[in-house]
């Protein structure tokens, strides 16, 4: 069963026989990572146009907010800077992402930072998300959901856009990008650039992106070969250390990020106090279509990346950046000053895919992998020291490190249609990984040296049963997953966390009937040594991630749609959940702990606490989505409504670090006027988010302390200490802008 692709032709009049078969080769590309099982029910499929309508200059996960059980942030509070989504619960890093079958995960943070690519939505032809494992891809491990993004696909007459948006908070887009159209010789190009600034919702959250897209193929009869080039380049202000829970009463927009004291002791913000980084990415594609049964992909890619943060950092310690202390003049032994850093990325990032499919009447036979490369570099600088005596060079380099990285995969799936009504499915996929670290570590400036391998078997299979517009199915999957690379740093040489295993069991039903269609899946997401953060230290002093034997996420998961009239349509979905830690230990620091108790000593102050059965933090038990669209002649508005039930900042469960829940909407609405003599349409549209002036946070942190025992001696739940810090979002924030069509 492979999910459906949206193909946007540019003009009813186009000759059809010359873009599908263009149109099917580039399907050919992703349809072996597509090919599953309970597609309708674990995943949705945005096409660009319903990304477009709600797209005034936001990143990705913003703009795939009504899918099932996502939840989308950001650090700047319009979901422009850096932005994260959660599916179930489960984070970014966790969440499989490829772009026409190629890894986009980082190889070692396995983060995508989608920052980097800027208005990638307008040269996107359509997004899969599949919640839970899914089918068998490329890349990083799918240990809640995976992300697969067809680039634009070829139309079939010459075009031209020029898009411009301006909004609250200095929101500012401009898009234009241009295609011959499939030329008489079979050739094809196609260019874009974006460019968005932003003043941000947060005080000085600036953002400068802009990112481009480039492409150039050939569509033969049964053979495309397309070389596309896409990438970004980011200058944002840090929004990265949120807002306090004291001044969050005062002054929500606070940002502390860059903040110090002059020679006067006046506060004062560093200038530069920046994120800078840019990507470029580089595919050459190639289908073919051997006959009506077999065709195949390759795909050899190339990435790379480099930049750096900067950042002011009052009264530091010169040991952490290899300085030498000094001597005063009044004899006192110098070892803190102000200093500005640069801490430094550097890496490449390689490799190929390849698949082969087999397709009959009642078969489909996909068999594929990929080999990749990751090579990376870490390094941190010290440039500016506040009155320091000693000689230091220009960019004195305190700490480097190298990384290495091979990942290969294998898979082979199949989808047999046994009767006209039953189906069954199968996958199998082994992945190799290979990875080191050599060189100083930045956490301690000590050596640190890492080899470790793995070798994972994720097996899948399940069952369909189709028959007059009703569609039951189960399956079950696994994956495995190894630590990223901050598990291992933050740990320094010493207690090394395992990798991760999931096992995942879905069960559904859909209906659909002519005007409407609901569906529920089930799902229990049963993990084995799950990473979660705590509070212990290691012993480089950075907090732990410790694997948890034994946790789970399960949940129902209700889709529905209707078309009410000719011109209103309603579309929702709601998710419970429970999300669960079986028995969690955690470590917290004793303020007041007796540092000449070696006990107290050996374990940094701190004291455990068994907390039994807890929430796993960031995990709503209730996420929800509403979407009415309007659509009468040329004018078009959608009313969307999203509900996040609330979430805990950590797994203690303490209402002292809990995200209360919410409820926001946004408005939009376009109307098209049609023209003529060169200009094909204006397209006038207009957006107001948050329209009910929600005060809401989405994303945060904590930090949890005691002062002590209570007065039986004993450190409980009850008199713990909680310092939370948070992003909150915008409140209403109105755009509005155009797009004019050749």
């Amino acid at each position: 069963m492979l999910a459906a692709t949206s193909c946007h032709l540019a003009a009813e009049n186009a000759p059809v026989d010359s873009v599908l078969p263009a149109n099917r080769l580039e399907e050919v590309i992703v349809s072996a990572t597509r090919a599953g099982i309970g597609n309708g029910l674990t995943s949705e499929n945005i096409s660009s146009e319903q990304m477009q309508n709600a797209n005034n200059g936001v990143n990705l996960p913003f703009l795939l907010s009504m899918t099932p059980s996502l939840v989308a942030t950001s650090d700047d509070g319009l979901g422009i800077g850096y932005t994260y989504f959660r599916i179930r619960g489960t984070d970014h890093t966790r969440i499989n992402t490829t772009v026409n079958g190629v890894p986009l995960n980082d190889a070692e943070s396995q983060t995508v930072f989608w920052v980097n690519l800027t208005d990638m939505a307008a040269s996107t032809a359509d997004v899969l998300v599949e919640r839970g494992v899914g089918t068998s891809t490329n890349g990083a491990a799918a240990f809640g959901a995976s992300v697969n993004m067809l680039t634009g696909m070829v139309v079939a007459t010459p075009y031209a856009e020029i898009t411009f948006n301006g909004g609250m908070y200095g929101t500012f887009r401009e898009m234009a990008k241009i295609g011959t159209g499939l030329l008489n010789n079979g050739f094809a190009f196609d260019a874009r650039f974006s460019k968005v600034n932003s003043s941000g919702y947060l005080e000085r959250a600036k953002s400068d992106l802009y990112s481009y897209s480039a492409s150039g193929g050939y569509y033969g009869a049964n053979t495309m070969v397309k070389l596309l080039i896409f990438g970004g380049k980011e200058k944002t202000y840090m929004a990265w250390d949120g807002v306090d829970s004291i001044t969050m009463a005062t002054n929500r927009r606070y940002n502390p990020a860059g903040r110090y004291l002059d020679d006067n002791g006046n506060e004062a913000f560093y200038k530069n106090q920046t994120d800078n980084y840019q990507q470029q990415h580089t595919q050459l594609l190639l289908s073919h279509i051997f006959s009506s049964a077999w065709n195949m992909t390759a795909t050899a890619h190339y990435t790379r990346g480099n930049g750096y943060y900067e950042q002011y950092k009052a009264d530091a310690k010169f040991a952490d950046y290899a300085l030498l202390n000094y001597t005063n003049d009044a004899m006192a032994t110098v070892k803190r000053s102000d200093l500005v850093r640069q801490k430094h990325l550097d890496n490449h990032f390689f490799g190929g895919t390849v698949s082969a499919n087999h397709t009959t009447n009642n078969l489909l036979l996909s068999m594929g992998g990929a080999v990749n490369r990751y090579l990376g570099a870490h390094f941190g600088r010290a440039l500016w020291l506040r009155n320091y005596p000693l000689p230091v060079d220009n960019e004195h380099e305190y700490y480097r490190s190298d990384a290495r990285k091979s990942d290969a995969t294998v898979y082979t799936k199949l989808n047999w249609n046994i009767t006209p009504h039953w189906m069954l499915y199968g996958d199998a996929q082994y992945r190799y990984i290979d990875y080191r670290i050599d060189g100083i570590n930045d956490e301690d400036l000590l050596p640190f040296s890492l080899h470790k391998s793995f070798h994972f078997f994720n097996p899948k299979a399940g069952i369909t049963y189709q028959k007059n517009g009703h569609t039951v199915y189960a399956k079950f999957a696994v994956a495995n997953r190894e630590p990223s690379r901050s598990n291992y740093t933050e740990s320094g040489s010493n207690n090394h966390p395992l990798p991760e295993q999931l096992y995942d069991y879905e069960a559904g039903y859909m209906f659909r009937h002519s005007r409407w269609s609901a569906a529920v899946n089930l799902y229990f997401m049963d993990y084995k040594n799950q990473l979660v953060l705590t509070g212990q230290y290691s012993d480089v002093g950075a907090y732990l991630t410790k694997n948890v034997k034994d946790s789970y996420r399960t949940g129902i998961e209700l889709i529905a749609g209707v078309q009410i009239a000719k011109w209103l349509r309603w579309d929702g979905n709601v998710t419970f959940s429970r999300n669960k830690i079986i028995n969690f230990t955690d470590w917290v620091d004793d303020w007041y702990a007796d540092w000449d108790d070696p006990q107290v000593a050996a374990h940094d102050g701190q004291v455990e606490v068994n907390y039994g059965l807890t929430d796993i933090a960031f995990s709503p038990n209730i996420t929800a989505g509403s979407l009415f669209s309007f659509n009468i002649k040329q004018f078009n508005a959608a009313l969307q409504t999203n509900v996040v039930g609330r979430q805990y900042l950590d797994n203690t469960m303490s209402a002292r670090a809990m995200l209360k829940a919410y409820c926001i909407n946004n408005l939009t609405a376009s109307y098209t006027v049609p023209l003529k003599k060169g200009v094909k349409e204006l397209v006038l549209k207009a957006q107001i988010n948050n329209l009910f002036d929600t005060k809401y946070i989405s994303n945060g942190g904590t930090y949890s302390y005691f002062e002590g025992a209570d007065a039986s001696g004993v450190f409980s739940k009850k008199n713990q200490k909680q310092m939370p810090w948070y992003y909150p979002q915008a409140g209403i924030n109105a755009h509005a802008g155009f797009t004019v069509v050749f």
